[in-house]
């Protein structure tokens, strides 16, 4: 089987293994995923996406996490593709939009010496019914009591494209996440699992957090999910509508606007290295 050509790029530590499918498409990505993304044993990244043509956008993103499972919508990885294809020529504007599983986004680049820096991207309306989140519930899911592993926790429900849980905590440094992280994944209240976020209030426009990943585990940083933890913030009165959430990885600026409903995200893009691999 010919070799795969492969970009590993990372928004703030998000790592994926990106494959430019404008050349060539990649037959099994769902069992690719699976045997690149391993830290010791592969080319160790948080899951793969491929960079394809679109006929409705400039591009086509599609998402696996590591466990080869598919994801609908990742913010770090968005901001990336549009890095790729503006910096390899496929596309060559400075608002992009981008195809994704949650619908087509609009990507505005900063671009500085010729390539791109930063980008900030049009995340869309948050979907807080739960029915199409996916929870368990009817209604919004907002302050809510959820029994995780014998333990109570207030949570926030909702879908940036893809499903989270937020809760805030005290401190988000003393958290076991690898214990607690896969229990809330799991739990039968999210029926296409569940990215969570446990956040921690800095102040009126500042949060951290950290994240547990569906298919990935703990990541460095998750762009829906910073989205997903602003708008519950603004639901529990924590924060205003702007505030910038530190991550693991570094910092991201949200805004949820009240004139348009909509989320902004804005974050690096960096590309790494690039390879070949056996297909």
């Amino acid at each position: 089987m010919a070799p795969v050509r492969f970009t590993k790029m990372h928004g703030l530590g998000n790592d994926y293994v990106y494959v430019d499918c404008f050349a060539a498409a990649l037959p099994d990505p769902a069992a690719f995923a699976r045997r690149v993304s391993p830290r010791h044993t592969g080319i160790g990244a948080d899951g793969v996406i491929l960079i394809c043509p679109s006929d409705t956008a400039d591009c086509r993103m599609e998402m696996y996490n590591a466990d080869g499972s598919r994801g609908e919508m990742c913010g770090n990885g968005i901001r990336c593709v549009g890095k790729y294809v503006y910096d390899h020529g496929l596309v060559r504007k400075d608002a992009l939009r981008i195809a994704t599983d949650a619908g087509v986004k609009i990507v505005r680049l900063q671009i500085r010496g010729g390539q791109v820096q930063a980008a900030t991207v049009d995340m869309g309306e948050p979907i807080l019914d739960g029915p199409r989140i996916p929870v368990a519930a009817e209604g919004r899911v907002i302050n809510a009591p959820l029994q995780v592993d014998g333990q109570t926790y207030q949570v926030t429900c909702v879908s940036m494209g893809n499903p989270h849980c937020v809760t805030f905590v005290p401190s988000v440094e003393a958290l076991p996440l690898a214990t607690i992280g896969p229990c809330f994944e799991h739990h039968p209240f999210f029926p296409k699992r569940v990215n969570t976020e446990f956040i921690q209030v800095c102040g009126r426009s500042e949060l951290r957090m950290r994240v547990w990943e569906r298919g990935s585990g703990e990541t460095a940083a998750c762009g829906t999910g910073a989205c997903a933890a602003l708008v519950a913030a603004v639901l529990n009165d924590r924060t205003d509508r702007r505030a910038t959430v530190h991550l693991n990885g570094g910092d991201l600026q949200i805004e949820w606007q009240a004139a348009d409903n909509h989320v902004f995200m804005t974050g690096p893009a960096e590309e790494v290295f690039t390879g070949e691999i056996e297909g």
